[in-house]
């Protein structure tokens, strides 16, 4: 174990030194510097597009809505997950209740799985349902996904104009609201642009908001490219924080009304190997330590704990593990991963410990008082650690229970540790005590850089403008939107730095090639993935787990190479799975959701997660020098999988092999791929072996598919001329 061990001070944020006259607050209440700047910058009308960069805890969620629950001023919450969707609907609702405002907000939750439940209910196409859901709210709380659907129509059948959907709803809400945004890559950042341009040159006076500690330069460089006028609240930058050194100056701070947003936290950082199951060994050797936690805050003293890790599988065997480690003690253990179902999310925001991964690090509020997590860069370093702090204490059983101390366990690489604590002149010393800001930019410093992707806006994102504008051409909409188009288009090509003739000459010449591959007279899946929001997931499964103990929730979806690493599992039939979701709905008395199972590449059962990964392996039966030497998205078939271990590959690769897959093949190892090109540590990219080098050890190839090959696109040229140098991460 690391001896290293810092101090982080606590924060306070600056209170507001004048509030607006009509801002009416519940008793008790007061509001911060950003949350009175940011209503400001909503109320002036020389601003479109406001970025909040408050630190994680400091309410920025308050400053999104306090115009709505003040006026009748409607806003559209978007959330990368539905977990934060839902966590933001019950604190809306705290908020309605405490303000009281005279025209009480209606908030509405809308996520894919809910809208087509809804739908069906109803007895509406998705569309209606929308539209209703939508009509009927003043808050409506929905995920970027469903809004870059909606302003694509992909929910319109052939005879419905265009705007039938995106036009009622723009003019309807004033406020579009994107919370979390740094979690996104260039593919959604570009989508969002796009979705704005649409919004700013077909109505007039809207207001976009988008909330995160760390602010995207490349968005608000391309937003003031479009014309857009933006205005940054930050409050690091304005000196609106405080990190005090004393209790004195704490009691000082909060006389002067400065509230307290984080408490003092003992980090310790943990230095391990880069290997798959480093953090999980270690979790399972020093077990005592959470033991040691909970044993020495008992009762009235409290103790509520987190582990967020990077796998899904590495959760579920460590959930089992400390369940029963702990359940002797009267220790109640969750679980949360996009594997988990709902009843088991939602019960573990009330466990002793939860255990997840990002699905609980991205905004949820936890009431915790020590954190155990591993990160894959500088961004989810700061973001994991930023769930431990924010509370003083929690309420059990109608008993206030009170923090004492904030602990926190970092388990990161050797190589972070050496920058960090060692050499010259290291950026940390062994036992020092520093503020949030320093210590975040040590971490951005010196954690591995990602890429980017900067390239992809101006060979990718431009699809979606095609699309956008097209659609404003349309013959039903041409005459009332013809000044509209022209405006979008120019500020496409503005912003996109590119001619969007070229892109529609681009994207003919992928339709003939995949006419020619096909013999079919219609499609363009390399268009159809660049108009997508995350991608299409063409190796998705649907899964019934076993190991899930409400029935209602045994019913998922998860990626063909994450079953083929982790799962134990055994194939059943489209037809089979069916009946189990039919007879399931019928038993349990509630919908299940089946339309996203229905592109499913297969269907298989999950019986338990292994403990040791195989591996595996896709292979071609052709050569691939010449695929690769395309340099070049394209449409493969003949893919299949290579695992001997498993028996069921060969029904797998019945399917697999028929499916037409957008790609792009590199003749360069995964591993080498990843360091050099620096990408995310869950990045889409796989090991395949051709005729000639099916007996290789390491597969010579990499493939990535759908977002990930375009993605990938816009770097592969680093390996195209010299090409040889390693970048160290």
């Amino acid at each position: 174990m690391s001896d290293y061990r810092i101090t982080l001070k606590p924060v306070y944020s600056c209170p507001a030194l004048e509030i607006p006259k009509d801002v009416k607050l519940p008793e008790g209440w007061s509001l911060s510097w950003h949350q009175v700047a940011t209503l400001e910058a909503l109320r002036n009308p020389n601003v479109d597009v406001i970025f909040n960069t408050a630190m994680t805890g400091d309410g920025k969620s308050l400053a999104a809505y306090l115009e709505t629950l003040l006026t009748y001023f409607c806003a559209i919450g978007l959330y990368p997950t539905n977990e934060l969707a839902r966590d933001q609907e019950t604190q809306i609702q705290e908020y309605v209740e405490k303000f009281k405002p005279d025209i009480k907000p209606r908030v509405v939750r809308l996520s894919g799985q809910e809208l087509e439940i809804y739908a069906e209910k109803q007895g509406l196409k998705k569309a209606a349902a929308i539209e209703s859901r939508a009509g009927n709210s003043e808050i409506l709380l929905s995920n970027p996904d469903i809004f870059h659907y909606l302003h694509q129509g992909k929910y319109l059948t052939r005879d419905d104009s265009p705007d039938k959907l995106w036009n009622r709803i723009d003019k309807d809400f004033n406020l579009f609201i994107f919370d979390e945004f740094h979690v996104f890559q260039a593919p959604q950042i570009a989508s969002v642009i796009n979705t704005m341009l649409l919004i700013k040159n077909t109505n007039r006076d809207k207001k976009f908001l988008f909330l995160s500690a760390t602010p995207n330069k490349q968005l608000i460089e391309r937003l003031q490219l479009a014309g857009f006028r933006c205005n940054e609240i930050n409050p690091i930058e304005e000196n609106k924080y405080q990190f005090p050194n004393t209790e004195a100056q704490c009691h000082q701070l909060q006389e002067e009304g400065w509230r307290q947003v984080s408490r003092e936290i003992s980090l310790q950082f943990i230095s391990l190997e880069s290997s798959n199951k480093a953090s999980e060994t270690w979790l399972k050797d020093n077990s005592n330590l959470i033991l040691a936690h909970f044993q020495q805050h008992p009762g009235s003293k409290g103790a509520k704990g987190a582990i967020i890790l990077n796998s899904i599988a590495a959760v579920k065997r460590l959930t089992s593990f400390f369940r029963e480690l702990l359940q002797p003690y009267g220790l109640v253990v969750g679980e949360n991963t996009g594997l988990s179902g709902k009843e088991e999310k939602e019960r573990s925001l009330l466990a002793d410990l939860v255990l997840g991964t990002s699905t609980i690090d991205v905004g949820v509020d936890f009431k915790i008082n020590f954190l155990i997590f591993e990160s894959a860069d500088a961004g989810s370093f700061v973001q994991r650690l930023g769930r431990l702090g924010r509370h003083d204490g929690y309420e059990r059983n109608g008993e206030n229970i009170k923090f004492e101390t904030f602990t926190a366990y970092g388990l990161i690489p050797n190589f972070l540790v050496e920058r960090l604590f060692q050499g010259d002149s290291p950026p940390l010393e062994e036992t020092g005590i520093y503020d949030r800001s320093f210590f975040h930019n040590q971490i951005r410093d010196n954690y591995r850089r990602l890429n980017d992707f900067e390239g992809y806006y101006s060979r990718w994102g431009n699809v979606q403008s095609l699309r956008i504008c097209q659609q404003l051409g349309h013959k039903t909409i041409k005459q009332q939107y013809e000044g509209s188009q022209k405006a979008f288009q120019a500020a496409c090509e503005e912003v996109f730095n590119t001619s969007l003739k070229k892109v529609f000459g681009r994207s003919e010449a992928w339709k003939r090639e995949w006419q020619q591959l096909s013999g079919k007279d219609k499609g363009n899946p390399i268009a159809e993935d660049a108009a997508t929001f995350r991608g299409f997931s063409p190796l998705q499964c649907g899964i019934y787990d076993l190991t899930e103990s409400n029935e209602a929730d045994r019913f998922k979806t998860y990626d063909l190479p994450g079953i083929l690493s982790n799962l134990e599992i055994e194939v059943m039939t489209e037809a089979d799975f069916t009946r189990l979701l039919k007879e399931t709905a019928e038993r349990m008395g509630q919908p299940i959701a089946k339309g996203r199972f229905k592109d499913c590449l297969a269907f298989l059962k999950l019986r338990t997660y292994r403990e040791e990964r195989l591996n595996w392996r896709f292979t071609y039966s052709g050569d691939l020098q010449e695929k690769a030497d395309a340099w070049k998205v394209q449409v493969l078939t003949g893919i299949e999988i290579w695992q001997p271990e498993n028996y069921w590959i060969g029904e797998i690769n019945k399917r697999l092999r028929k499916e037409a897959l957008v790609c792009y093949v590199l003749r360069r190892p995964v591993a080498e791929v990843r360091s050099r090109l620096r990408l995310p540590m869950h990045f889409a990219i796989y090991p395949i072996s051709d005729r000639y080098s099916f007996h290789d050890t390491t597969a010579p190839y990499s493939i990535a598919f759908s977002q990930s090959a375009l993605l990938l696109d816009t770097l592969a040229y680093s390996f195209k001329s010299k090409g040889d140098e390693i970048w160290i991460a």
